[in-house]
């Protein structure tokens, strides 16, 4: 395996997803969110995941203008929110995301969270964004199995993407194989349990026999589940080290250890209700 040369996972529609973007929630404007955007380019992450509600689009847009990587070699995505949510809005909002990244398409577009009474006409916006070719993939985070089934039952697209909480203790395997069902990418947030994956003494020990950090196995665990990974810093060397999945390869019996240490324990909270 060449470390340069990282995997990449093709979507439903044919679109190819590189499995590792970096995540950028709670990095700010002005300077915070440009630097890591900057320092994740240079270390080879061709995607970058934002969202409205992040509040830092211009900032990822500015970087990604600045960057001398070309915008058609970069795997760009954002969401909407709950507030921005309905028919209307939702192509408002989405007018209003492209704005402020710079742009005139995302690769992308995702539903925040799925708000019940509005996601059916919120995706509906969405696939006439698809249509259109402003996104070249459509897509929803944080649904559920019966979630998803609603949604595929009143839509004319399934889902390229569901973006969900998945790690070590929280393995979302009825999700996952529902998913691999229907075609439907997952990927992970919060995937290195903000650090915790470094106090999971199994993890540290798989990591000592590859020569690398229990978060860089647990990375690699979900790559290997076939799950896209967005951890989130604004550190350079700690965005470069998160990348190095690439040289290394976990074992069956590995993927089993990990496998046993679910615990069905979301760290997140359900913010399917908040406008």
């Amino acid at each position: 395996m060449d470390s340069t040369h990282p995997i990449r996972f093709t979507l439903n529609n044919g679109v190819q997803m590189p499995a590792i973007g970096l995540g950028v929630l709670f990095a700010k404007n002005e300077g915070e969110v440009e630097g890591a955007v900057s320092a994740a380019l240079r270390a080879g992450y061709r995607k970058i995941d934002t969202a409205s509600a992040y509040q830092n689009e211009e900032g990822v847009g500015k970087a990604i203008q600045e960057s001398e990587v070309p915008r058609a070699d970069l795997f760009l995505g954002t969401k909407v929110w709950n507030s921005e949510q309905g028919y209307d809005n939702t192509l408002r909002a989405f007018d209003r995301s492209l704005e402020r990244l710079q742009t005139d398409y995302v690769d992308l577009y995702l539903i925040h969270w799925p708000v019940p009474t509005k996601y059916r006409d919120t995706y509906r916006a969405m696939e006439e964004i698809y249509a259109r070719g402003q996104a070249k993939a459509i897509g929803v985070c944080n649904f559920s199995v019966a979630q998803l089934a609603d949604l595929m039952e009143h839509a004319n697209i399934v889902p390229a993407v569901n973006q969900v909480e998945m790690h070590p203790h929280l393995s979302q395997n009825e999700l996952l194989q529902f998913a691999k069902t229907h075609q439907i990418q997952l990927e992970a947030w919060r995937p290195i349990m903000m650090g915790d994956v470094l106090q999971i003494p199994e993890l540290v020990a798989i990591g000592e026999a590859h020569q690398k950090s229990a978060v860089q196995v647990a990375l690699r665990w979900l790559v290997q589940r076939g799950v896209a990974v967005i951890p989130k810093s604004v550190t350079p060397q700690r965005i470069r080290q998160n990348f190095e999945l690439f040289d290394f390869q976990l074992t069956d019996a590995e993927m089993t250890i990990i496998e046993k240490l679910n615990l069905n324990r979301p760290l997140g909270e359900d913010l399917s209700h908040v406008e």
